[in-house]
């Protein structure tokens, strides 16, 4: 064979193995991670970006408990006028508390079952799409159910405490009130465990399960598929395997899709969630909590179908960006806290 047939030969066999391996940079499995620095520096990150985002998961949440249609604009002039700056971070303490435990079961059950399940699926002779896709969903499911464990309870006071100085409560509809007069979280932990109870810290939990857990695996299993498919339309594995910067930008854009179709799924089930943890029913001038029943009836009230989509822009907004930064911080967070190799 000539020379130039055994250059034609060996760029076709180079194509081939280019289509048909999509290069994915090398992802850090949980053996090989340093786990003190790998919760410590998560810690901090995460806390970061809880702080930057805050402001929009207040205004959010207003959306969801106002009994009528209000802007996002109208909600931060009035949050401004009236409250100052701290009013966009009523209780931002009480989330920060419970961020950090909440955030480090989410990454070890999120590590060790995507460890775990890949592993398995492997085994089990599933394609690398398959069983990438199988190891995240999976991997989401179980680390949004333990996260919420802790998450929930937070929620309910830091949500209540989000809510206070809200002048369109006092518009509400008949039959619903809020309960929201804390002076700080701790006065607010107090007065739900004498009115409620333990229970009382975890209203709503049910559906924070049905809102995050399907949610967390369809954004884990979209997030890695979708990341496989931008890695397929590059050129060249090793110019994908050197470009960190393109790396970055692969993982944002995937998270950002995945973020978007989650939000719109789950956005009424997170509203009536948010209305059983905030809100309370009144009969014959008693307060007790909503059922769901309860809840659905005064948003069909309000404003039919759509008013379970109040918030759902900054909602959008929250998620998006929340995702975005959480995956490319949480990409460097695990690259940061890798072992050094001996």
């Amino acid at each position: 064979m000539s020379l130039g047939a055994l250059m034609r030969e060996e760029k076709k066999r180079a194509r081939s193995t280019s289509s048909s391996q999509v290069y994915m940079s090398k992802d850090v499995d949980w053996q090989m991670l340093d786990k003190s620095r790998f919760f410590f520096l998560g810690a901090a990150l995460f806390s970061g970006v809880s702080t930057a985002l805050y402001p929009i998961v207040v205004l959010k949440t207003r959306q969801q408990v106002s009994p009528t249609r209000v802007s996002c604009a109208n909600i931060s002039v009035a949050i401004a006028r009236l409250e100052g700056l701290k009013g966009f971070y009523k209780g931002f303490g009480t989330s920060l508390l419970g961020t950090i435990p909440a955030r480090a079961l989410y990454m070890t059950a999120l590590e060790i079952t995507k460890s775990s399940v890949g592993h398995a699926t492997v085994r089990l002779g599933l394609s690398d799409t398959t069983s990438m896709a199988v190891s995240n969903g999976a991997a989401g499911l179980t680390s949004a159910v333990a996260a919420q464990v802790v998450w929930t309870p937070i929620d309910v006071v830091s949500q209540r405490l989000m809510v206070q100085g809200d002048l369109s409560m006092n518009k509400h509809v008949p039959g619903v009130i809020s309960s929201c007069r804390y002076t700080n979280g701790f006065d607010a932990f107090r007065k739900i465990l004498y009115s409620d109870g333990p229970r009382g810290f975890y209203r709503g939990f049910g559906l924070s399960i049905l809102t995050y857990a399907p949610s967390n695996a369809v954004w884990w299993a979209s997030y890695s598929l979708a990341q496989k498919a931008i890695w397929s339309r590059y050129k060249s594995p090793y110019e994908r395997k050197e470009d960190a910067r393109g790396s970055m930008v692969v993982q944002a854009l995937s998270a950002a899709a995945a973020s978007g179709c989650s939000a719109l799924i789950t956005m009424p089930v997170d509203t009536i969630k948010t209305r059983l943890q905030v809100l309370d029913a009144e009969e014959n001038g008693r307060r007790r909590a909503m059922t769901v029943m309860q809840t659905v009836k005064s948003l069909m009230r309000e404003g039919g179908f759509g008013a379970c989509y109040r918030g759902l822009g900054p909602r959008w907004v929250s998620m998006s960006m929340s995702a975005t930064t959480m995956i490319t911080t949480y990409e460097y967070l695990k690259r940061l806290s890798t072992k050094k190799q001996t």
